[in-house]
């Protein structure tokens, strides 16, 4: 095989046990937990928040939560061993796709970015002392995370013998793997590059009172910035609707968010100058485009009087947003397509966007959630629920 495979759990020539557990099994369960509490109790892991956030979400009583919440009324086992392929921009990503098939009843080699993230050590480093215990001996056997460079040889290697393979990335990076065969029977679960937007209520942010606005602009905060809009759930498209006054809402809105913004956000100096360049070159590019509003350095925003076939092509970074004025969602609906993931919400009760979904037979969106929850990611996502979709059913009459 060729050089440049580094184990960060596990070591080279180890045996993994591909015998399948069934989901949720007591054992696995009780593995993430210990990790939980681990991760919360490390200094250095309570630096970063989405190592907390992770952490939070494999805590013994959302595990209980998950597992309750899983039904089936057939027998069920893992598939074997899946083979993951994390995405190089999300640092903690590693870590729930492995909890994912975990709870599936996988065992797994995880494939972590190349690039050199402090999260990545952090929860590789608890997880090694945890798998030292004798009582996670069944768990050692069903682990493994590497680290290696664009390389078809080794990808082949680990993609050999998969029952699962698990791909985090842009569309490039899919179809670079795919290139690279794997069983017949093997399952291929590809989150790909997507597309979010958002849609907010005139009527109900000019409603708002201030703890409201507050807790409003906190949250949408958290769902753009932590990431520089490079999460695929983060929004790029801002869609405002209602009969109240558009420029008023605006104003109320943009204005508590710039202060949360300011508050918390160090825009680096080559950040602002890439976010300015792209600027330009979408005025230059989109015709729908016919004027600016900027907060300061922190949020600029292009005024839309409509949106081009591929709306996708709307992306944002370090908080440049779209902005479009819309009497009614449903003109929406023709520009849906499958990029589309999640649509982040306030001002709005869920049946109004089941009718949206349903009425208009659309072929993306996977995700509807308030503002706040756009970069919860859980087992169910990217429109699969993905602990059912990593175990087999037994068929027995």
């Amino acid at each position: 095989m060729s050089n440049g495979l580094n184990y960060l759990v596990g070591k080279v020539g180890m045996e993994l046990n591909p015998r399948p557990l069934r989901p949720y099994d007591p054992l696995v369960c009780d593995f993430l937990s210990q990790l939980s509490v681990a991760l919360f109790a490390d200094s250095q892991a309570r630096r970063y928040p989405d190592v907390m956030s992770f952490a939070f979400w494999c805590r013994k009583a959302n595990l209980a939560t998950l597992k309750d919440n899983f039904s089936s009324e057939h027998l069920r086992l893992g598939v074997g061993y899946a083979f993951h392929i994390a995405p190089s921009n999300v640092p903690i990503n590693f870590a729930f796709s492995y909890a994912f098939s975990l709870l599936a009843g996988n065992c797994n080699v995880v494939r972590v970015s190349s690039k050199d993230f402090a999260q990545t050590e952090i929860v590789c480093r608890l997880i090694t002392g945890l798998l030292e215990k004798p009582l996670y001996g069944r768990i050692a056997e069903m682990t493994a995370f590497v680290r290696y460079g664009h390389d078809d040889e080794i990808t082949g290697h680990f993609s050999s013998g998969c029952n699962a393979r698990i791909i985090w990335g842009g569309d490039a990076t899919i179809s670079s793997i795919r290139r690279v065969p794997a069983p017949s029977r093997s399952v291929e679960m590809a989150f790909a590059d997507r597309y979010s937007f958002c849609i907010v209520s005139t009527t109900a942010i000019l409603n708002a009172n201030e703890s409201e606005l507050n807790k409003l602009a906190k949250a949408f905060y958290n769902d753009v910035y932590l990431m520089d809009q490079d999460a695929c759930s983060s929004p790029h498209l801002i869609v405002w609707m209602g009969d109240a006054d558009l420029k008023a809402a605006q104003h109320k809105f943009w204005h508590r968010v710039y202060e949360e913004v300011v508050s918390n956000y160090d825009l680096q100096p080559v950040n602002a100058i890439d976010k300015y360049t792209m600027i330009c070159e979408k005025a230059i590019e989109l015709d729908c485009v016919v004027g600016l509003e900027r907060n300061g350095n922190f949020i600029y925003r292009l005024q839309m009087n409509g949106l081009p076939d591929k709306v996708d092509i709307c992306r944002g970074r370090y908080g440049l947003f779209y902005e479009l004025k819309v009497t009614n969602l449903n003109v929406m609906a023709r520009l849906v397509g499958t990029k589309f993931q999640t649509l982040t919400y306030f001002g709005f009760d869920k049946a109004f966007f089941c009718d949206f979904v349903v009425q208009n037979n659309l072929l993306g969106i996977d995700r509807i959630v308030p503002i706040g929850s756009a970069l919860d990611i859980g087992v169910i996502w990217d429109g699969y629920d993905i602990v059912s979709t990593l175990s087999r059913v037994i068929d027995i009459q």
